[in-house]
């Protein structure tokens, strides 16, 4: 079977962070024998507001085309404007930019799995139309939290994807709720989870990790991974980072425009390392005693499979699906946007071993069990294959029903 991905983000070598749990199901598919190739359209400014923000330059560097891990990458440039998901939806430019595409490399998909139900979604709906190739679409949070609520024509936006869809997965039971009181579509609970082939601790401990990352051994380290982004809490985990005493240490793991903000602010109690490859992620969330993620909002946040797959102890907000992986120790978790209560969840962990080895272990063993890349993947391969078949069935039906009404006339 051949499929093809319509998705805002992939790694690359430029940006190894950014989506790489698609890579990790993209490469979960591929050891299932299924041809993926990915069309991960490239949002272009033009030349005088790529002039005013450094983030309205990115992507510049990255190729428009390569084979990444075995799998082909496609990066055609569309025509982008600033803030374009709250006013200006650009479904239709990237529906252009990947039929382009698939006409110029000669693409014949069987089927197509579109990620994030903005932009991706929409762009899929157009393109399945034309190319009569059936969608299936993922829900990864903000497509369904945020986006959707800018404005009339988001909402919109969102609706045609996900009601155009053959078939629709949600990475958690909170955004398929969501999804259903929103579209009236029932999505399948199905999370993208962990290679755990891949994800596996670091041969060196975790004094030994610290040595190698020139970090304190004497501190209690706390690490944060992800964008650099209010929304994802950073301000008020420094916040809480500035009062603690000086036996803690904070590891703001990604980038972001709240990076120069935030390293001013905490100075020497923090060490930035920008964007960097997911086994560098891996060996910090390893030599960590804490893993915060405070965010206001998320879908199912991988990096708290990946921290739990390595039995390390995670504080989380209790956002998206997180209160349900985290299920009867949920209590265990924080609200969003209060610094106290980070600061309060922090120091109870280190003082009074809120974190117990026992239910360290518990957590783990859940995410074994339930986020396993290639478990997951077979399911995926799956609903592929049942949608394909539906589709084919649904459209012999409708040819037969026209001979039928032309036989009639």
């Amino acid at each position: 079977m051949k499929v093809l991905w319509i998705t805002s983000t992939y790694p690359s070598e430029q940006n190894p962070g950014t989506g790489i749990f698609h890579e990790t199901q993209a490469q979960a598919l591929k050891r299932l024998g299924i041809h993926v190739e990915i069309i991960c359209p490239k949002p272009v400014n033009l030349p005088f507001i790529r002039g005013l923000k450094k983030q309205y330059k990115m992507n510049e560097n990255v190729p428009a085309y390569e084979i990444r891990n075995g799998i082909p990458v496609h990066r055609p440039s569309y025509r982008a404007v600033p803030g374009q998901l709250k006013w200006a939806q650009p479904h239709k430019r990237i529906a252009g930019a990947v039929l382009r595409t698939m006409k110029n490399n000669s693409i014949k998909p069987d089927l197509i799995h579109a990620h994030f139900a903005m932009p991706s979604g929409g762009a899929a709906a157009i393109v399945s139309e034309s190319a009569s190739v059936p969608y299936v679409l993922t829900l990864h949070g903000s497509d369904v939290n945020v986006y959707p609520h800018y404005s009339r024509s988001a909402y919109q936006a969102f609706l045609l994807a996900v009601q155009s869809a053959s078939m629709v997965f949600s990475v958690s039971e909170e955004l398929k709720k969501k999804a259903e009181e929103m579209a009236g579509v029932s999505p399948v609970f199905l999370p993208i989870g962990v290679d755990f082939h891949r994800f596996q601790k670091p041969a060196l401990d975790k004094m030994e990790l610290r040595k190698a990352h020139a970090l304190p051994a004497d501190k209690v380290i706390l690490t944060f991974v992800g964008r650099l982004v209010k929304d994802k809490g950073v301000y008020e985990l420094a916040e809480a980072v500035k009062r603690l005493e000086s036996n803690y240490f904070a590891v703001f793991i990604g980038d972001g425009p709240e990076k120069e903000a935030l390293q001013s602010s905490l100075g020497e109690k923090a060490k930035f390392t920008g964007q960097i490859a997911n086994s560098l992620v891996t060996e910090y969330l390893s030599l960590s005693d804490l893993f915060v993620l405070p965010s206001y909002r998320e879908g199912m946040p991988t990096v708290v499979i990946e921290a739990l797959a390595l039995e390390t102890p995670v504080l989380s907000t209790a956002v998206g699906g997180v209160p349900s992986l985290f299920g009867r120790h949920k209590d265990l978790l924080v609200s969003p946007q209060s610094a106290d209560a980070l600061l309060n969840a922090i120091v109870d962990f280190t003082e009074k071993d809120t974190y117990t080895p026992e239910i360290v272990k518990e957590l783990h063993e859940q995410v074994r069990l339930e986020y396993d890349a290639d478990r997951n993947a077979k399911f995926l391969a799956d609903h592929y294959h049942n949608a394909l078949t539906t589709f084919k069935k649904e459209n012999q039906e409708n040819l037969q029903s026209e001979e039928d009404s032309r036989i009639t006339r």
